[in-house]
C-alpha cells in the first residue's frame, strides 16, 4: 500500500499548514504536481478510502469506468477511465458528477476553493458533504468552472466499487495526477475545458 494521504498529510503538517485553507490547497498543488505516475489500483486500496458500492449525493469519489461509447468517437471524443467525482444527483440509469479531473490544476483550486464554501457543515468529517446542485452551480458566478466537469455515469459503467474519499482528504485526492484521458493529452483536455468556460 502506497500510504500516499498519510505521507502527504504529514509533510504539511511539518512544514506548518493550516487544513482546509487556501493555502493548503495551493501547497498541495504545488507539492503534487511533481509526483511522478500513481499506480491507481494501489491508491483505491489506501486506508482513508471507503469502499461502496452506491454512491452518495455530495460525497467525493475515485473509480475506474469504462464508458459505453468509448468506441464511438464522434459521440465521446475523448474520457477520464478513472474519475474523480463529486456527485451531484441522480440520472437515467446513474448519477451526475463533477469530475474536477477536466480542469487544469490552477483551475481545479478555484473550484474547489468554491465548492468548499457550499458544505454542508464546517466539520470536515463523515457528516461532511458537497451541496453542489446543478442549479447552485449554474447560477453562482464562482462556480462557473463546473461546465467541462459535468458529466453523466451509467452504473453498469463503473468497474468494480466506488472509493470514497473522507472530506480531510479531499484537498489531496484533488491535486493528485490520477487523471487516465483516453483518446487525448491532459493539455488538449484542459485547453478544451478553458474554452467552454471563456477562460
Amino acid at each position: 500500500m502506497s500510504k500516499i494521504f498519510q505521507n502527504l498529510e504529514l509533510q504539511a503538517f511539518r512544514a506548518g499548514i493550516t487544513p482546509r485553507t487556501k493555502e493548503s490547497r495551493r501547497w498541495f498543488q504545488n507539492k503534487i504536481k511533481n509526483m511522478r505516475s500513481i499506480k491507481r489500483e494501489d491508491l483505491m486500496d489506501e486506508d482513508p478510502l471507503k469502499k461502496t458500492g452506491q454512491e452518495v449525493v455530495g460525497n467525493m469519489y475515485m473509480f475506474f469506468y469504462d464508458p459505453k461509447f468509448k468506441n464511438d468517437r464522434r459521440k465521446l471524443p475523448y474520457y477520464d477511465a478513472f474519475p474523480l467525482i463529486i456527485v451531484v444527483g441522480p440520472a437515467k440509469d446513474g448519477f451526475y458528477g463533477l469530475n474536477l479531473h477536466y480542469l487544469p490544476p490552477v483551475l481545479r483550486a478555484k473550484m474547489l476553493d468554491a465548492l468548499m464554501d457550499i458544505t454542508n457543515n464546517t466539520k470536515f468529517d463523515k457528516t461532511t458533504r458537497f451541496k453542489a446542485s446543478y442549479q447552485l452551480l449554474t447560477k453562482t458566478a464562482k462556480l462557473k468552472h463546473f461546465r467541462p466537469c459535468f458529466k453523466h455515469y451509467l452504473n453498469k459503467h463503473v468497474d468494480g466499487k466506488f472509493a470514497m474519499v473522507p472530506a480531510p482528504e479531499w484537498e489531496i485526492a484533488t491535486f493528485l495526477p490520477t487523471a487516465d484521458f483516453r483518446y487525448a493529452s491532459n493539455q488538449k483536455v484542459y485547453s478544451d475545458s478553458k474554452n467552454m468556460i471563456g477562460d
